[in-house]
Order: structure tokens, then C-alpha cells, then sequence
């Protein structure tokens, strides 16, 4: 919730600290033995139109559990991809998997609702936010016991993104304009991201065989949203990438 939001940001951050502790996202991440998947729960995208409109996001979270997601992104926005605060609430009640909220963080008050509505992790698109906003936010989550999965695109995106302390990065290889998907993009990022910092590939993973590629040139994980919830069953999607 961004413009026009006259909430008080004391009053709701009193609120998000007496939240029960997350489960730690990247924890589970960098627990997973190979590649770690992030099992997407998405009802719609820009670029693709109508994906699984009816979903349930609790039989679907339950299926990604049981198929070996090491965690759950799930998204929240309503008017581009039909999610909903609802959607994240049913998915981490019912496993107990992290979770991320997926969404356009653009203000302060979106971290602190991340929080409040039980995420346990939360998005920044470097591409969306200016470099003290980046700072401003990733302090601010992480004052809140969230993890922080930091969007970038390109080598400049990724090197404010480490200056602002990102120690979980997500390299998109779709373009935020075009839709296009730039496999080579991954795997150029991969390299330039430094040891230590959690790696993970966003967008345009289809199969096993790209699981694979990713894994090969240093990814920890991947995120994949389209290919499981248009999968019809997203049990066996999933063992197909895990098999990377």
C-alpha cells in the first residue's frame, strides 16, 4: 500500500516487532543440498495474461512442499497478477515453508506489511527504487527479522545492491520493459555475483534442462512460478527441476 497511505509507520512497526519470529529464508536456501527451488503461487502475470486464475494457494503451497520447495513466493498484487495478502496467509499456514512476499515494495510501509501479514521474506526491485530508498527499505526489514531478496538486472543494478548490503540477490532474466527472457543474462550475473552472497535465478526456467544450466554456472536456487502453477502437477514439475 504506497500512495495516499496516511498510516503511522512508528505505530505499525511497533506492531510488526511483536510478530513470532520467521522462518528463515535464506536459512532454507542455503540448507537444501544442489539447487534450491522457490515455488512460485501465481494467478496471473503481465506478460502472459491468465496463468491458474482459480488456483487454491493451500492445495498448491501443499504440493510444492510435498514436491521439495525449499521455500514459497507468493504473490500479493492484485491488479497485474490477481494475488492477495489471503493467498500468503493460507500458503504459510498450511506448510511450513518461508515465505516471500512477492510485490511492488516501494514505500516503508510496504516492508512493515510484508511483515505484518507474515512474510518472511520480502522483495526489492533495484530497478524501482532509487539507491536510498534500496538502503532505506533493506535496513528497515532487516531491523524487522525479514530476509531480503534484492532484484537486479544488470552490473550496475547488482553493485548498488551490494553496497546496500544484499546478501541474497535475484537476477531476473526478464526484461522489466520487453517481457523477453535473456537466458545469457544469468549466466553473465552468476559471475559477477561475489562468494558468500546467495544466488538466485528469476523468470523464464522452464524445465529441468534449465535448472541444470543454472545450477552448472553457480546459482543456489532458482524461482519458478509459470511452469508450476500451468503444470497440472506441480508434484512432478517440481522433481523435474530438483533433478538439476
Amino acid at each position: 500500500m504506497a500512495g495516499g497511505d496516511d498510516r503511522p509507520l512508528d505505530a505499525l512497526v511497533a506492531d510488526a516487532l511483536t510478530m513470532p519470529p520467521t522462518r528463515g529464508f535464506t536459512r532454507a536456501l542455503t540448507a537444501t543440498e544442489g539447487l534450491a527451488v522457490i515455488a512460485e503461487i501465481k494467478r496471473r502475470s503481465p506478460s502472459k495474461g491468465a496463468l491458474n486464475v482459480g488456483l487454491d494457494p493451500t492445495a498448491i503451497a501443499q504440493a510444492y512442499e510435498a514436491g521439495g520447495a525449499a521455500c514459497l513466493s507468493v504473490l500479493t498484487d492484485e491488479e497485474f497478477f490477481g494475488g492477495s495478502a489471503d493467498d500468503l496467509d493460507l500458503a504459510r499456514t498450511f506448510t511450513g515453508l518461508p515465505v516471500l512476499r512477492k510485490d511492488f515494495t516501494v514505500a516503508a510501509r510496504d516492508v512493515v506489511d510484508a511483515r505484518l501479514m507474515g512474510a518472511d521474506c520480502v522483495l526489492l526491485i533495484a530497478a524501482a527504487l532509487e539507491r536510498l530508498e534500496l538502503v532505506e527499505f533493506h535496513g528497515l526489514a532487516t531491523r524487522l527479522g525479514l530476509d531480503v531478496l534484492v532484484e537486479v538486472h544488470d552490473e550496475p543494478e547488482l553493485e548498488v545492491a551490494l553496497e546496500c548490503g544484499a546478501t541474497l540477490v535475484g537476477v531476473n532474466q526478464r526484461d522489466l520493459v520487453t517481457f523477453e527472457v535473456d537466458h545469457e543474462r544469468a549466466a553473465r550475473m552468476a559471475g559477477a555475483i561475489p562468494d558468500g552472497v546467495t544466488k538466485v535465478a528469476e523468470s523464464g526456467v522452464r524445465d529441468g534442462d534449465d535448472a541444470r544450466r543454472l545450477a552448472d554456472v553457480g546459482y543456489d536456487a532458482i524461482l519458478v512460478g509459470e511452469t508450476l502453477v500451468t503444470s497440472g502437477d506441480p508434484v512432478a514439475a517440481l522433481r523435474d527441476l530438483l533433478s538439476a
